[in-house]
């Protein structure tokens, strides 16, 4: 009923207890018991797609368990002798060395990379995932999260995997969490690169959680707002996943962005506001959608593995999750009125840094039923008759508008009304055309 198509697991793979984000694997090929058994992850799956939904997994191939235990994973020393670390599997030399310490497969032994391959295969063919999520590739090609020293048996490993992949199940989706910015990732293996389809983009969830979690108005940058939006790797929308939070951006310092917004007043109007208004950029930028579990409902706090999600706020915040339905069925042209949010192309043509707003035009071919128009409001002021280019004529309407009072009893429910685009260039458009919005408010029009 939310609309999303796909599922992302973190790592399900066997980990030492019962409670984990699942970054400390033991085994790659085991599911982690305590979630349940191997047939109960393949109804998992099997339910997901009955709706109409992928599942993709998260694996961890650059290191195992966690400093200091490695002695603990089953592979350590497996033929009895060290060689110098963990035996056989595992790097003795200055590769070993990982932020969680000490336990680098051997990529350069062919035993050891038929060992991940085989087990990134199993996850894709016996449990019939639909892609992969690789944590940390910097990790896996280079030390000290991707500034260190190049491990290029790292790197040809991963291009092996992800050209089996393509082989093998060519529709099936490999992502990268690298968060280097490097854009070689996601090109092909045959060009150098390493053959993801996409990767985790650094460059739209830092800057987005900036601007918005910023409490004074003048402070937020609509430039930096605009560079988010219009990141590219190789020139291709879907070479990058984009968020606003995740289970890292949720934790580790740092909580759920509207607990970030006001701090022990995660369900003030700041908070909604500000937080549903970086949501809409989400979802009308370029770039694969990503939100996290409970971003949909107004969870708050921090994430943590020992604090299950509570259900509940579906109802108390009911009004927020049906946004988000919205967004995702504009998202994915539900209406047949918003294809150009599934396209390649965006133009950011108007940024107003002064009163904090911006507009921004995707579009697929163009056209009726393609082109659209997205305005954004950074601050809290409003506007009855707000000008701005458009790049075609005729009438625009409005498709959604986060300030509606069903979101949420304290939105102004502000009056974005249709409008007309009419002839007089504009922000280095043909058509020029008013708009209402409210303040901290994403609306969005099409014809």
């Amino acid at each position: 009923s939310l609309g999303v198509n796909l599922i992302e697991l973190m790592p399900c793979m066997e980990f030492p207890g019962d409670f984990s984000w699942g970054y400390n694997p033991h085994s790659q090929f085991a599911p982690e018991s305590a979630y349940g058994s191997p047939q109960a992850l393949k109804a998992l799956v099997d339910a997901a797609h009955a709706r109409g939904i992928g599942v993709i997994m998260d694996v961890v191939f650059n290191h195992m368990g966690s400093s200091p235990y490695e002695s603990s994973i089953p592979l350590w020393n497996f033929d009895g002798e060290s060689y110098g670390n963990g035996g056989i599997y595992f790097f003795s030399d200055w590769r070993k060395a990982t932020p969680w310490g000490y336990s680098r497969p051997d990529y350069g032994r062919g035993e050891v990379r038929s060992f991940l391959k085989d087990a990134a295969m199993m996850w894709l063919n016996d449990y019939r995932m639909d892609g992969l999520r690789w944590d940390s590739t910097c990790n896996i090609r280079a030390l000290n999260n991707g500034t260190g020293g190049d491990i290029p048996e790292g790197w040809s490993l991963m291009q092996w995997i992800n050209d089996t992949i393509d082989s093998s199940a060519s529709w099936k989706i490999s992502i990268a969490e690298d968060m280097q910015n490097n854009e070689w990732l996601t090109k092909p293996t045959a060009s150098g690169g390493a053959g993801f389809d996409s990767q985790w983009d650094p460059n739209f969830v830092h800057p987005i959680r900036g601007e918005v979690i910023k409490s004074n108005d003048a402070d937020r940058s609509m430039y930096t707002v605009r560079d988010a939006i219009t990141h590219y790797y190789n020139s291709w929308h879907l070479q990058r996943v984009i968020y606003t939070e995740s289970h890292d951006e949720d934790a580790n310092g740092h909580s759920r962005l509207p607990e970030e917004i006001w701090p022990g007043n995660a369900g003030s109007w700041a908070s909604k506001k500000r937080s549903t208004l970086a949501a809409g950029i989400l979802f009308t930028a370029p770039g694969i959608p990503m939100i996290f579990e409970g971003q949909e409902f107004l969870e708050d706090g921090y994430f943590s593995d020992g604090d299950p999600l509570d259900w509940s706020k579906t109802t108390t915040y009911s009004g927020i999750l049906q946004l988000y339905k919205d967004l995702i069925k504009l998202r994915r042209n539900w209406y047949n009125n918003t294809r150009g949010l599934r396209g390649n192309n965006v133009n950011v043509f108007h940024i107003n840094d002064t009163d904090k707003v911006i507009a921004y035009h995707r579009y697929d071919q163009g056209g009726a039923g393609d082109d659209v128009v997205v305005v954004a409001n950074f601050a809290n002021k409003g506007y009855t008759s707000y000008n701005i280019g458009m790049p075609r004529g005729g009438t625009w309407y409005v498709r959604f508008n986060s300030d509606w009072n069903g979101y949420s009893s304290d939105f102004g429910n502000w009056n974005s009304y249709t409008t007309t685009a009419n002839s007089g260039g504009k922000d280095g458009l043909p058509f020029n055309a008013n708009v209402g919005i409210g303040p901290y408010t994403v609306i969005i029009l099409s014809q």
